[in-house]
């Protein structure tokens, strides 16, 4: 139980997707291996205490917060919003084939993302807007209540660095594993709303 000015976000990435870490992955759409869909039961285990679920469209997201849902007989919302960066040409191929083939730029995107964006890509100052501004109304629609978010990496190291007061070009130094979970409280009176990161774990 928690009180009607607290609010609880758990922010779950998804799991083990086909194609693991070698793949370069925001809008490609690849579903979860068998070990991803193991990695996301045993983070959830039996926590059946949120009121409803909001996920990424994205296969390696929606199937898993449907089938959860159905599970725990409570309410599943897709958000679009929720999506992971666009990384355009580049979305979709192996790490190892992009390095090869843009040496100088692939270096230059984890050294400075914030002013290097992937060929047709999604900027990164624009994907903070679009993620925080589901954010804030993902936590005016849901105050007082406990809900699960299924997305991205990069969509939590979003959320999480703001909370956190993080610089945008630092968001890369947050390691979060496939089923990492991290929970949000947030407090809100009248006139403010404060929020903090309480964990960052595999499992509840």
């Amino acid at each position: 139980m928690h009180s009607s000015n607290e609010t609880i976000i758990d922010l779950l990435r998804h799991g083990e997707p086909l194609g693991g870490n070698e793949v370069f992955r925001g809008r490609t759409d690849d579903p979860l291996t068998e070990t991803g869909w193991q990695q996301m039961h045993s983070t959830v285990s039996d926590h059946a205490h949120w009121d409803n679920i909001i996920t990424s469209p994205a296969l390696r997201c929606a199937k898993f917060a449907e089938a959860l849902s159905e599970r725990l007989s409570i309410p599943v919302n897709h958000s679009k919003q929720l999506w992971e960066i666009d990384l355009g040409e580049w979305d979709g191929k192996l790490f190892s084939d992009i390095q090869q083939s843009y040496p100088d730029h692939f270096a230059q995107l984890w050294q400075d993302p914030v002013n290097n964006t992937p060929p047709g890509g999604e900027p990164l100052p624009e994907f903070q807007q679009r993620i925080l501004t589901e954010w804030d109304q993902l936590q005016k629609k849901n105050k007082g209540r406990h809900v699960l978010v299924i997305a991205h990496g990069g969509t939590i190291r979003i959320i999480i660095g703001h909370i956190l007061g993080m610089p945008l070009e630092s968001l890369l130094k947050l390691e979060l594993p496939y089923a990492g979970i991290s929970r949000i409280r947030s407090y809100s009176d009248k006139t403010t709303t404060s929020s903090s990161l309480v964990f960052h774990a595999g499992s509840l």
